[in-house]
């Protein structure tokens, strides 16, 4: 399989699991990494997990999570209920209402903050993104899988439903690598290009 790279989670055995495969000779230099696997399972089990690997079972989904987790922990973390993930010891002492909105708020915050590829992104990802939504987000990874990827930001006006307003809001926190302009891939917003270009 070419491994670079094997991600290996910090639960039960992991300190264990980590130096049997260190010991192991390999054709190439292998990383091990200890990923923190918190709600991992609980993802294997839920109807996200069902709906990207509807034909394995919840021990497939659960390795395939904590290796992700290595590539992308933001996009993967996104997919469990934050309270799985353990958000302190007193979270079922308070209002139940206020600490998801509280959570929904700050997911929301750190993945606008962070931006995300828009190339790669999946679904549930792309919702928390300010001015889009799940039917807007579905659109997107729709639209994405006919085009083979997007070369600019600007493909995304070609999105069925998401109009001049929606890009305004979103464009800032999406990213394209290997764009066909540089700024794509910055969190600099489409309308502040002008400004780049005549600073450069």
């Amino acid at each position: 399989y070419k491994i670079d790279a094997i991600a290996v989670g910090n639960g039960t055995a992991g300190r264990e699991t980590e130096e049997f495969l260190e010991g192991i000779q390999y054709r190439r230099k292998v990383t091990i990494y200890s990923v923190n696997e918190a709600g991992a399972s609980i993802y294997s089990a839920s109807a996200i997990a069902r709906e990207e690997f509807p034909n394995y079972d919840i021990t497939v989904r659960g390795a395939v999570s904590i290796g992700r987790r290595l590539m992308d922990p933001l996009a993967e973390l996104v997919k469990i209920y934050p309270k799985s993930i353990g958000v302190g010891q007193y979270q079922h002492d308070v209002g139940q209402k206020e600490l998801q909105e509280s959570l929904d708020k700050t997911v929301m915050r750190v993945v606008n903050l962070v931006g995300v590829d828009l190339n790669t992104a999946s679904s549930h990802l792309l919702q928390y993104i300010s001015g889009l939504g799940k039917k807007l987000a579905e659109e997107i990874v729709s639209n994405r899988q006919e085009i083979g990827g997007y070369k600019k930001r600007s493909d995304l006006l070609k999105v069925k439903g998401l109009g001049a307003k929606a890009f305004e809001q979103c464009a800032g926190f999406l990213r394209i690598n290997q764009a066909i302009n540089p700024l794509d891939s910055t969190a600099v917003h489409p309308e502040s290009y002008a400004i780049v270009e005549a600073m450069a």
